[in-house]
Order: structure tokens, then C-alpha cells, then sequence
């Protein structure tokens, strides 16, 4: 018995009828609607963070509370930049016939974008519940708040992957069983 990767380009086939272009067409725009989703909350996430040290309490902060802020607002950044970096891949593959390559670029700054986004939301909850509750406090927020992300951002979603995997698998070990209980094989001319 063999497994099969799972190959995200046919993970349609039979189901949809499209050609390569459209599927290619399709997971851009899918894409395009993932990133709208969270460019805007990257954004004004950013935007407050920037917005921090013009408070009069932010004085206050020790240097570790400090660092932790700038740390925070420069991977806000980096996330704001990951997450707008698919639109100058665009511009620059425009009619390039690349889109293959702009789906998988695009994907890539996503997940990257996201990765970054978990360590910005951790560290921001670190930051202010250290300020409000102390540093123990803040680094058990900070922490549970990344392990819930890992769960919702990471584990349950590589958990579904595996089962759509295995379904897909025994779906065709159970054709294959079936077509050489009938004489038929596709490997048969």
C-alpha cells in the first residue's frame, strides 16, 4: 500500500471542472479574499502600535517593556509588508503568463504574514498585561495566547489536512480494490 501525497492542483479534479488557467485564476482570488480579511486588521493593529509612544504613560515602561514594544511594532510591520507583498509580486509578473508562480509567491507571504501576525498578537497581549498584571502574568498571557494560536493557526488546520488526505486515500485504495474485483484495472490497456 502506498500513500499519496496530496497534490493541491488536483486536489479538485473530478469535482470542478476547470482547466489549469482557471484553477490558477481561483486560488489567486481566494487568496486575494484571505489577505483582505486580515490586511486590515495587520493594519490597524500597526497603525495603534505606532500611535503608543506618543501617550504620556508609555514613559513609564521599563526597558524590558520597552524592548518588547519595539520588537512588537517592528514584526507589525514586517507582517503589514508580507501581507501588501503578493500586489508588487502582481505588478511585477503582470501579463508575465506567471500565475503559477504568483499563487505560489503569494501563498508563501501569506503564511509567513500569518506567522508573524502570531507572534505580534502574543507579544502585544505580553506587553500589556505585564504593564496592567506583571511580568509572570504578562509572560502566561502572552504565552497562552501564542499556544492558542498555534492550536487554531497551525495544529487543527494540519489536522484536517491529514484527513482530508486519508479520506482521499481510502477513497482510492477502495476504487482500486473494487476495479480488480471486477477484472478492470486502469492499468490495463
Amino acid at each position: 500500500m502506498t500513500t499519496s501525497t496530496p497534490d493541491p492542483e488536483d486536489a479538485y479534479r473530478g469535482l470542478r471542472r476547470e482547466t489549469p488557467t482557471e484553477r490558477l485564476d481561483r486560488n489567486w482570488v481566494e487568496l486575494l479574499q484571505e489577505l483582505r480579511v486580515v490586511q486590515t486588521g495587520v493594519q490597524l493593529l500597526t497603525g495603534f502600535l505606532l500611535t503608543l509612544p506618543f501617550q504620556s504613560r508609555f514613559r513609564e515602561l521599563d526597558r524590558y517593556q520597552s524592548s518588547v514594544y519595539v520588537v512588537v511594532l517592528l514584526l507589525a510591520v514586517t507582517a503589514v509588508v508580507l501581507f501588501v507583498a503578493p500586489v508588487g509580486y502582481h505588478r511585477a509578473l503582470f501579463q508575465q503568463r506567471s500565475k503559477a508562480r504568483l499563487v505560489r509567491a503569494g501563498s508563501a507571504f501569506a503564511k509567513a504574514g500569518l506567522a508573524t501576525v502570531g507572534v505580534v498578537v502574543s507579544g502585544g497581549v505580553s506587553l500589556v498585561v505585564d504593564v496592567v498584571g506583571g511580568r509572570v502574568a504578562g509572560w502566561t498571557a502572552g504565552g497562552a495566547v501564542a499556544a492558542l494560536i498555534l492550536v487554531c493557526w497551525y495544529a487543527l488546520p494540519r489536522r484536517a489536512l491529514a484527513a482530508v488526505v486519508r479520506e482521499r486515500d481510502q477513497a482510492q485504495e477502495g476504487q482500486a480494490s473494487a476495479a480488480a474485483s471486477s477484472g478492470t484495472s486502469r492499468d490495463t490497456p
